[in-house]
């Protein structure tokens, strides 16, 4: 086996990769990553793609890992540490966050990876809540446009607690956004996106669960009676009955873990402090 840079292989052997372990990915998807991070393949002797590993800076000193997968006939051989040790050297100095599968979490803990909160990997096809409830939530939801990038950017760095402006900007372009405004001040929005079976909807920011709802809505009322997939932190409460009720029933879910210190508000939801409710992706956070 030897290293290969990721933008460096044909487009297919990473979609055939992910979907050797069942990954939803499409080719589209990978070419999204590849653009938006850095990673690393493993090649055998003839050139295939036997394993592959991501990562994701946002600002200078925090980044996400993801992306990383082995083949299955190699998965008991090492190939996922020999894979994340030539990572954790390409990010030294950084503080990183990833999404560990059941199969990977003990090779996280083995690299000092801390547990931090699950997320739940919620799909299915979606549904307007009838029976649910509205909860009040002030202000007026309208489609996000470019002139409100910037506002979208402060309101994500907040709840992200660091910089993820590029990642931001690029999923901006090819999504579509919702925004909660009190006034002239963006307090929550939800951005929707074409991924894996269908759409995905996230990021997520708000600052209630209340808000998150109303920013969500339009998404779930125009993708109605199509697959649609979110994958959030929060566990009960309003906004996780609400996802069930719209038909995105818990599917999988995954361990956020982390190495160096992060904010104290990172994945929790506060009174009055932006939160993150839905990740981008489990790669990007």
């Amino acid at each position: 086996m030897h290293v290969g840079d990721i933008k460096d292989v044909e487009l297919d052997q990473l979609h055939a990769l992910s979907i050797s372990v069942r990954w939803p990915h499409r080719a589209e998807d990978w070419e999204f990553l590849r653009q938006t991070g850095s990673g690393i393949v493993a090649l055998d002797e003839i050139g295939r793609v036997m394993g592959s590993a991501m990562w994701f800076p946002h600002g200078d000193e925090f980044a996400t890992v993801g992306m990383v997968i082995t083949s299955p006939r190699l998965q008991t051989n090492g190939t996922g540490q020999w894979l994340m040790s030539r990572i954790l050297d390409k990010v030294s100095g950084r503080r990183l966050s990833l999404s560990a599968t059941r199969a990977a979490r003990r090779l996280y803990l083995s690299l000092d990876f801390k547990p931090e909160k699950t997320v739940y990997q919620c799909q299915g096809e979606a549904r307007i809540a009838k029976d649910f409830a509205p909860l009040s939530s002030e202000g007026t939801v309208r489609q996000l446009g470019a002139d409100d990038l910037a506002a979208i950017l402060r309101l994500d760095a907040i709840a992200f607690g660091a910089d993820r402006s590029e990642l931001l900007r690029r999923l901006h372009g090819q999504s579509i956004g919702y925004g909660l405004f009190r006034g002239a001040d963006l307090q929550a929005f939800a951005l929707c996106r074409p991924f894996g079976r269908g759409h995905v909807v996230g990021p997520v920011v708000a600052s209630s669960d209340a808000d998150a709802i109303v920013v969500v809505e339009p998404h779930v009322a125009h993708h109605a009676g199509q697959f649609l997939r979110l994958d959030t932190h929060m566990e009960s409460g309003d906004f996780a009955s609400y996802v069930s009720q719209c038909g995105m029933l818990v599917y999988d879910t995954v361990l956020t873990m982390s190495l160096g210190n992060h904010p104290s508000n990172r994945n929790k939801a506060s009174a009055g402090m932006a939160a993150t409710y839905a990740l981008a992706s489990q790669a990007l956070g």
